[in-house]
């Protein structure tokens, strides 16, 4: 006799529903697992298991609760475990074949097809945890109708999900893959239970109904499950909210709030009220990084965080933004208060660090921009401080610095000239001046050095002071160089056909005997022109010390092999390089006008007859710099300088004014 078991409606919708739920969670968790890496990678994907699996059970036996057979109904435990073992496992498998995110379509079918094999299996397996008093059978086109269904239910959710996962609006979609997921695990249940056959050899008489108990145990299993998936999806929401939240929004160096955690303050902070920043940069890191490894740059950036940590507050919070570079952001801040933190921060940084053996000292600047989120936007205030913390860098270093108008007027037009200059070289904008260098003790003309110039057409004359300093710092000194060294040779060649027998001197950048070819460009520029080496003169500044010395040193040494004359300009302003003097081959010292212009102070004095004594003993020329009136002549005169260069002699000329003068000057001197 067979026995037709009914359905309890309101349970079976409780179990759709537990379905659809445990789906939603399980899938919603899994894209998760493509964004992870490490350990919490696995945190999601046991996460994602244990929800999809426990809520492919839950479904299960709710259903069963559904099912009224009129009959006594005992479960096996160690059957019914096995079930939940079962959607678990199977959830596991799949949602790993699938956790790439360029994942295949064949790796989907797996998934889909061991995920909807666990959905089968577990069904299954929960049938035959029934201990009922009849056989169970089933009608074969029902049982592999439901096989189907769950099989290709599962691909299409996992299908339908995982294209779609990386889209930013998607929950109209997991919604969607949800109900196709909660369609494989009720659809196959339902087509299962339809399957089932149940047959009792006596009256169905001697059938009695499920005791109320068994019904309350199983009801109370099914609680403790989805208490587990209502347990293990707000874990992994805590999990998510403040373990992984911790990781994007702070250092990982120094435990300070990130950048990202700064984007926060600002957005959430719009208004009127006054916010102040603080931009610190390390000044010597950079040297301490290349010299003693990124581990000790590490450990150092970490101490410095340590020591800004004692300047937090309620009301001011402390930022690393990357590299050696950190924020301040204070909350109703005026000048006073901003100024005084930003000492007390110089201070701190400044003291003497003590890491793995290494006595280290390092200073920072900082750059300082007041104003609300309100009157400018966050990339207003943090580039306004920026654009401070460089010019107190300019002032020295271990500086503070208010962001001004002129401030700002003047990067803007810095990014103009940057921006202008590359077409300047393109369109001819560039010329070349040139400034006579005199011999006061045999009254002769002695060459002529070659001073480029740039003339803008929309902001007119550049001083050389402005663009020079963009062009170092873009690489454009390099072909503006090579131009000027092609200028000045051919102006030259066409002085000596008319008769004036002059040398010219030419600036070098260092970013010149960075390529290693100066040597090779030079022989070019004297063949170009069939100019002889020793009309062409080099003038090179004191920061060459700071480069590899033994390089420099070899290059200016093919250079003075080609015949040309090397000086060094501006000496005694930059660096000390009095101790290479002897090794450098050099033939000529140029005193910067920072000595001429003090030659009324006694030091100043007692220091410039130091040089030209110096400079006597290693055979080298001394010519001075910012020569403007006869006192400085003659008290150089008595020093021992002769060759002097300067307005009192000649303003810098264009080449056609160089003749005028020339014949203007004729009668004061001997030209050699």
């Amino acid at each position: 006799m067979n026995i037709e078991g009914s359905y309890n409606l309101y349970i079976v919708a409780l179990s759709v529903v537990i379905a659809v739920l445990a789906s939603y969670s399980a899938l919603n968790i899994v894209t998760k697992i493509s964004l992870a890496k490490g350990k919490t990678r696995f945190f999601w994907l046991l996460a994602g298991s244990l929800v999809m699996g426990n809520g492919i059970w839950s479904m299960h036996f709710v259903g069963m609760l559904a099912y009224h057979t009129h009959m006594t109904v005992h479960y096996d435990i160690w059957f019914t475990l096995g079930s939940l073992l079962a959607s678990v496992i199977a959830s596991f498998i799949a949602f790993y074949i699938t956790m790439p995110r360029n994942t295949n379509w064949y790796k989907i079918a797996g998934g889909g097809f061991i995920i909807g094999s666990g959905i089968v299996t577990m069904h299954y397996m929960g049938m035959e945890a029934m201990i009922i008093p009849n056989a169970i059978y089933y009608d074969p086109v029902l049982l592999v109708l439901s096989i189907i269904i769950a099989l290709v239910a599962s691909y299409l959710a996992l299908l339908l999900f995982l294209h779609f996962q990386s889209e930013s609006k998607t929950s109209w979609v997991k919604w969607l893959s949800a109900a196709l997921m909660g369609i494989a695990i009720c659809g196959m249940h339902y087509t299962a239970m339809e399957a089932v056959k149940l047959q009792h050899p006596a009256a169905a008489k001697a059938m009695a109904p499920t005791p109320a108990g068994q019904e309350l145990f199983l009801l109370l299993c099914v609680m403790i499950v989805i208490f587990i998936i209502l347990l293990v999806s707000w874990g992994a929401l805590i999990f998510e909210r403040h373990v992984l939240e911790k990781l994007a929004y702070l250092d990982s160096v120094t435990g300070l709030p990130n950048r990202n955690e700064m984007n926060r303050f600002f957005d959430s902070h719009v208004g009127t009220e006054k916010i102040g920043v603080l931009f610190l940069d390390l000044d010597q890191f950079k040297a301490i990084n290349d010299t003693l490894g990124h581990n000790i740059g590490d450990l150092l950036i970490q101490e410095v965080g340590i020591r800004l940590r004692q300047f937090i507050r309620e009301d001011q919070q402390a930022f690393r933004i990357g590299g050696d570079e950190f924020l301040f952001i204070i909350k109703q801040c005026n000048t006073a208060r901003a100024e005084q933190l930003a000492h007390k921060i110089l201070y701190s940084i400044k003291q003497v660090y003590y890491i793995e053996g290494n006595e280290l000292y390092v200073t920072g600047s900082i750059g300082i921009s007041i104003g609300s989120i309100q009157d400018s936007n966050r990339s207003v205030l943090l580039k306004t401080a920026d654009t401070a913390m460089y010019r107190a860098k300019g002032l020295g270093k271990n500086q503070i610095c208010f962001y001004s108008e002129e401030m700002g007027l003047q990067l803007v037009r810095k990014m103009e000239l940057e921006k202008d200059l590359q077409l300047a070289l393109e369109n001819n904008q560039f010329f070349i001046m040139y400034q006579p260098k005199w011999n006061v003790k045999t009254n002769s003309l002695v060459g002529f050095e070659a001073l480029i110039r740039w003339q803008h057409p929309r902001l007119g004359l550049v001083a050389p002071g402005e663009f020079i300093q963009i062009a170092e710092g873009t690489g454009l000194i390099v072909p503006m160089t090579k131009w000027a060294l092609e200028q000045a040779c051919r102006q030259c060649k066409e002085w000596q056909s008319q008769g004036l027998q002059q040398p010219v001197s030419v600036n070098l950048s260092v970013r010149l005997f960075q390529n290693d070819s100066l040597q090779e460009l030079v022989q070019n520029v004297l063949d170009k022109f069939e100019l002889a080496p020793h009309l062409l003169e080099l003038e090179i500044t004191e920061s060459m010390v700071l480069y590899d010395i033994n390089d420099i040193i070899r290059q200016l040494q093919g250079l003075r092999e080609l015949g040309v004359r090397v000086s060094m300009d501006d000496f005694g302003t930059g660096y000390s390089s009095i101790g290479l003097l002897d090794r450098l081959p050099i033939d000529a010292l140029k005193l910067d006008r920072l000595f001429t212009n003090d030659l009324e102070n006694p030091s100043k004095r007692a220091v410039i007859n130091a040089i030209i004594m110096m400079a006597n003993n290693l055979q080298l020329d001394i010519i001075a710099e910012g020569v403007e009136n006869q006192e400085h002549i003659d008290l150089l005169a008595r020093l021992g300088c002769y060759v002097m260069q300067g307005y009192y002699y000649g303003e810098p000329m264009r080449e056609a004014e160089i003749h005028e003068w020339v014949r203007t000057n004729e009668h004061n001197m001997s030209v050699v």
